[in-house]
């Protein structure tokens, strides 16, 4: 015997407080559902409003507007004849609730709030919401009278409950909940639902996605159960990407699953799935039925008088369980290669812009992010002409300033309209980096500009030597330590001031009729942000960053993967070439180098972010982590000396975290002290305490008999 049903789930690429929007968008995932005869749809966490809201959600005017276009969609006959659950924010009693209102035919059936919310990492949702710390309780609430008027209801239930139709039983977590140790779907499988429902908004992170699909496909596969991931996606007006990727698993087994990258603003996921393979699945498990039959927590169910499955005799011959497939991941260099384009690409259609602009040095940080820029463009020449996405098209031709009748023949087409660029070169510029900025802007169609700004340097360095009567002169030369910073910040200074003025003049330099300025785009990648191996209001300083969260050795493989995937051998010179920031005069005994300078390898700024951040280490535990780690390749006094060095830089270049450009994020040890790292940014950048102690292991290892021992009650 066959029990079949469609269900479908989608990625939405909602946008905070874009109220009409979001609900156009919802609107259309709901007759997408229906045309593919699901009987029940998920969407993404809080789409009403967009999940990126922050502060937005503590204003009243937000649950009106919510209200508002809740009200025309459950009014809107198009949204009848399937079971909807539909993510927004509602007051009750006075108190915030991130809920998901699930309804049928124009009736709310329930509200049900959110329990456990993300408050770490990027996420602060305990700022604007109330968990509802009542586990399988439901309340009365009292309907607006904008919805008591539509729906002919005064109350519905408010709390912890799940659905029984005539046939099944459906149950909703949302997001966090599925990341708990104690999820709520473990007692609702317990209590017989059979459908599960998780509404996102999860954000991209290399290497992330495997997290969430082993903790969906190990609570199907536990618990048994039908699981509907809906989630976000796209750039919703912050920092993150929310990459869609949603899914429908039974069992343990995936069967449907949406793409993880796309610029598609709605994208809909549906599956036909047995429920008796459910049920056979439980009832072949003897422990889950000694578990479920002692279970002391049994939810309140909401009736609902109607059949959602085509029972067996019913029979459909064109209807079919949806076969198992394999979950699809994507590289870490190809993640680099979709995601911050798609996140731009929003960013830029939003924003109403013109274009990108990006001082392109000759290295592989600015390389690594012009190659993003001309990946976006792919992607969207793509959806045009491969796909033919109508809404990319128009955004593609506004943004271009071309007419109705204009289709790109190639992504360098839409690129040279878009992406401008600029070497700005002083006597201490190589001719070899200079070569490479404009065989790159050339390869991928940007338009291009070569300046050589010594006279402006020269002339600064001139101003100063007037007023003081003294003249800085470079380290080389026999100057100190401080002329030598100084001379190189005013060059890096400069890159910005120039960067900011190109960005708002080249596009009238080209005559783009009704054109703004451009938008630019710095290249400081995330170890550098890091060590603070960056100028204060340089060029870095910019609107945007897309890899202010990569790793170098991660955009280094991405540079890999473009040179063969994107056709671009010029891209190897970047990869084989050693970075450099070009600010001090090259001799034929020296030529500067950023590791060298760093006092430190990328790779290694890699180890002390992931320690620092993720593993939250301070001084003495990374100490004791990298002891093992690295000894005896190091002795242990070589790793003292590595580990101090970093947090004395970390802490006294702190300050320049709480000036960093937006990024997109993409790495977990970020040091964005925006909202992701919230640490001081006045710090004894010594450690002395630490220090102490790691002297004091160090000393044990070269002088084993020593019994001295570290008084902790002695402050020195």
């Amino acid at each position: 015997m066959s029990h079949l049903i469609t269900l479908a789930t989608c990625n939405l690429n909602q946008w905070a407080l874009d109220f009409e929007g979001n609900r156009d968008r919802i609107l259309e995932s709901i007759r997408i559902a229906k045309s593919e005869n699901a009987r029940l749809r998920v969407g993404p966490e809080l789409e009403i409003t967009g999940y990126g809201c922050l502060d937005h959600f503590l204003e009243d005017d937000l649950y009106l507007h919510s209200w508002e276009m809740y009200a025309s969609i459950i009014s809107n006959p198009e949204t009848h004849g399937i079971l909807l659950d539909i993510g927004m924010p509602v007051l009750h009693k006075n108190v915030r609730y991130n809920c998901r209102m699930l309804s049928l035919d124009g009736e709310i059936l329930f509200i049900r709030p959110k329990i456990w919310l993300a408050n770490d990492g990027n996420y602060r949702e305990m700022r604007f919401f109330t968990p509802w710390m009542k586990p399988s309780v439901v309340e009365t609430f009292v309907l607006p009278p904008i919805i008591a008027k539509i729906t002919h209801q005064r109350t519905v239930p408010f709390g912890d409950a799940v659905i029984n139709t005539l046939d099944t039983c459906i149950g909703a977590e949302t997001c966090e909940e599925l990341f708990t140790p104690q999820s709520p779907h473990i007692a609702m499988s317990l209590d017989g639902v059979e459908i599960f429902t998780n509404s996102s908004g999860s954000h991209h992170e290399l290497r992330k996605l495997n997290t969430r699909m082993e903790l969906i496909m190990g609570a199907t596969r536990r618990c048994g159960g039908v699981y509907l991931y809906a989630n976000q996606r796209g750039c919703d007006g912050d920092r993150l990407y929310y990459d869609g990727c949603a899914l429908i698993a039974i069992n343990g087994k995936v069967v449907a699953q949406g793409s993880q990258f796309s610029l598609k603003d709605v994208e809909v996921v549906t599956a036909t799935v047995d429920l008796e393979e459910v049920r056979s699945h439980r009832a072949a498990i003897m422990s889950r039925g000694l578990q479920s039959s002692l279970s002391t927590v049994k939810f309140e169910r909401v009736t609902v008088e109607k059949e959602l499955a085509v029972m067996s005799d019913r029979f459909d011959p064109k209807l079919a369980p949806t076969p198992e497939r394999s979950i699809r991941y994507h590289l870490p260099e190809e993640e680099i290669a979709m995601g911050p384009a798609c996140w731009l690409w929003d960013y830029l259609r939003r924003c109403n812009g013109t274009g990108y602009f990006i001082p392109l040095s000759g290295g592989i940080d600015s390389c690594a992010t012009a190659t993003i820029v001309f990946s976006m463009c792919r992607i969207v020449y793509k959806e045009i002409v491969d796909d033919g996405n109508d809404i990319v098209l128009q955004d593609c031709r506004r943004i271009c300033r071309m007419g109705d009748s204009w289709i790109p023949e190639n992504p360098e087409a839409i690129c040279s309209k878009i992406f401008h660029t600029c070497y700005m070169g002083t006597s201490n510029s190589s001719k070899e980096t200079r070569d490479r900025a404009k065989q790159l802007a050339e390869r991928i169609g940007a338009y291009h500009v070569d300046l050589n700004m010594d006279t402006v340097v020269t002339s600064i360095v001139s101003l100063f030597e007037v007023a003081t009567g003294k003249k800085p002169i470079f380290k080389i030369f026999g100057g100190s330590q401080i002329e030598n910073l100084a001379l190189q910040n005013i060059q890096a200074r400069l890159r910005m001031l120039l960067s900011y003025l190109f960005a708002q003049l080249l596009p009238w330099v080209r005559s783009i009729k009704n054109s703004g300025g451009l938008l630019v785009l710095g290249s400081s990648n995330v170890d550098e942000c890091l060590r603070g191996y960056l100028t204060k209001y340089d060029c870095s300083s910019a609107d945007l960053n897309p890899i202010g969260a990569i790793a170098k050795k991660d955009l280094k493989k991405f540079i890999g993967y473009a040179a063969k995937e994107f056709d671009m051998p010029i891209l190897i010179d970047f990869l084989d070439a050693t970075p450099t920031a070009e600010l001090e005069p090259i001799t034929k005994d020296y030529v500067q180098s950023d590791e060298v300078d760093m006092g430190m390898t990328y790779d290694e700024l890699g180890v002390f972010g992931y320690y620092r951040k993720v593993e939250k280490c301070g001084p003495y535990g990374m100490y004791l982590k990298l002891l093992h780690e690295w000894t005896p390749k190091l002795t242990p006094r070589q790793v003292a000396e590595k580990v101090k060095r970093f947090f004395f830089f970390y802490a006294v270049n702190r300050h320049k975290q709480t000036i960093l450009t937006p990024s997109y994020h993409a790495e977990n040890y970020s040091p964005d002290d925006n909202r992701f790292d919230l640490r001081p940014f006045l710090i004894n950048p010594r450690f002395p305490w630490a220090s102490k102690k790691i002297d004091k292991i160090v000393e044990q290892y070269e002088n084993p008999d020593s019994t001295k021992e570290l008084d902790v009650m002695t402050v020195e």
